[in-house]
């Protein structure tokens, strides 16, 4: 009854308000579309079009089917490229989580913009999480995909992981001096930005830590730097962290690739502390197995664009 041709028909006259017309555009004769027409109206059981010799109108049955019909002709043309997706081990629905570290909303739509031009088809579900809350959601949450899980070793043996590299922490004193690989983030209005030499555990508990709260639901969270007897304030995302920082609320480890600019315009100065923080490993992690797009090409040329 709906099938290609007869849908385009239907919209063509619908579209024009003419079987001339829409012959026309269809390159089909007059006839061929009015026993089209027609036989839709016969199968149906209901008018969809009022008829003068000038023109057609919709009726409102016509107005229904022409709100719906455009909507099932694009299914239906489409349907062949998503069977050949399909077949080729691509998954219709890929969840992808992302490290706080790692999250830039210009990076994922980047990346959102490779992956629809490649797979068209699939629906992709975006996920910005915390510390373990990576891996919480990739083992617990159906997600197919993660983008900086902590370590280099699965948590389990049904996931493959391949290195992205460390998140390298780092403390200076001034814009010009020695880099190490930690830092120790506060404003460059901040009290202790002025001191001179590595600052003691006393003078870095008078100031709160401002942290922000590991994500994971069923794993056991990780405790961010905080100095027992230090006053906290947590905060949902990085850019808020960073903010607090600039504002002189408080101090904390930022990453380096983060902060450095920031630092550069003297807009934030690190300090050196006794304990420092070694740099990061993340990793790409996904199931090895259950799903289609673990075999497929997907994952192989999302290892590869991000090298």
């Amino acid at each position: 009854m709906f099938d290609p041709e007869t849908l385009r028909t239907f919209i063509s006259v619908a579209e024009t308000g003419s079987f001339s017309k829409a012959a026309e555009r269809l390159c089909k004769t007059t006839a061929t579309i009015s026993y089209r027409i027609k036989l839709l109206e016969e199968n149906t059981g209901v008018g969809l079009f009022f008829r003068t010799t000038r023109s057609v109108s919709l009726t409102a049955a016509g107005s229904h089917l022409l709100s719906q019909a455009k909507d099932w002709l694009a299914w239906l043309d489409s349907m062949p490229d998503e069977l050949r997706q399909v077949n080729d081990g691509v998954e219709r629905q890929v969840n992808i989580v992302v490290n706080n570290l790692l999250y830039s909303p210009q990076a994922v739509a980047s990346l959102l913009s490779w992956l629809n031009a490649r797979y068209p088809f699939t629906q992709f579900h975006f996920s910005r999480q915390i510390y373990m809350g990576v891996w919480d959601s990739l083992l617990y949450e159906g997600f197919s995909l993660a983008i900086g899980v902590t370590g280099t070793e699965p948590l389990a043996n049904t996931f493959m992981l391949d290195p992205l590299g460390s998140v390298q922490w780092r403390f200076v004193m001034s814009a010009d001096h020695r880099q190490y690989p930690t830092a120790l983030i506060s404003s460059a209005d901040h009290p202790l930005a002025h001191v001179s030499g590595p600052l003691t555990e006393a003078q870095l508990r008078r100031f709160p830590a401002i942290n922000i709260e590991d994500s994971a639901r069923t794993l056991t969270k990780r405790v961010a730097w905080r100095l027992p007897g230090q006053k906290e304030i947590i905060v949902p995302d990085m850019e808020t962290k960073i903010a607090a920082h600039l504002a002189g609320v408080g101090i904390g480890f930022v990453p380096q690739p983060l902060c450095q600019t920031l630092i550069d315009k003297n807009e934030l100065v690190s300090c050196t502390i006794p304990t420092m923080r070694p740099p990061s490993p993340l990793s790409l992690a996904w199931h090895k197995f259950g799903g289609a797009i673990r075999s497929g090409p997907y994952l192989i040329n999302l290892a590869e664009a991000k090298r």
